[in-house]
């Protein structure tokens, strides 16, 4: 099993910035992918949002809403992950969740997109909120 714990929620000003963080205990693999989906309310789990993702291999991937605002960064020493949000717009406020999948990468441009948008991590965080006021 994989727990997945974040913290860096909060609310601040169209603009402003906040870093979300997620340390991964349990089952670690060698290979893994972890990053960050959103969820706005009225919408179902399956419906979550794909921001970021990051790979071992430190390949990444953005949903083109946040491309140039957002970055994602991973502590492989600590199995941590790191979503830095600048320039947040108020369309930026949801849950967020941590996922990670064990035994698996980011292959290739096409596989991490797919990931992204379509594939949804075995494991998950329990959220936190982020707030942006206009």
């Amino acid at each position: 099993q994989v727990q997945l714990v974040e913290s860096g929620g909060g609310s601040v000003q169209a603009g402003g910035s906040l870093t979300l963080s997620c340390a991964a205990s349990g089952y670690i693999t060698p290979r893994y992918y972890m990053g960050w989906f959103r969820q706005v309310p009225g919408k179902e789990r399956e419906e979550r949002e794909g921001v970021a993702l990051i790979d071992i291999y430190d390949k990444t991937i953005f949903a083109d809403s946040v491309k140039g605002r957002f970055t994602i960064s991973l502590d492989n020493a600590k199995n941590t992950v790191y979503l830095r949000m600048n320039n947040l717009k108020p369309e930026d406020t949801a849950m967020y969740y941590c996922a990670a999948e064990m035994g698996s990468a980011l292959y290739s441009d096409s596989d991490a997109r797919r990931k992204l948008e379509r594939d949804k991590p075995a494991h998950w965080g329990q959220g936190t909120q982020v707030t942006v006021s206009s």
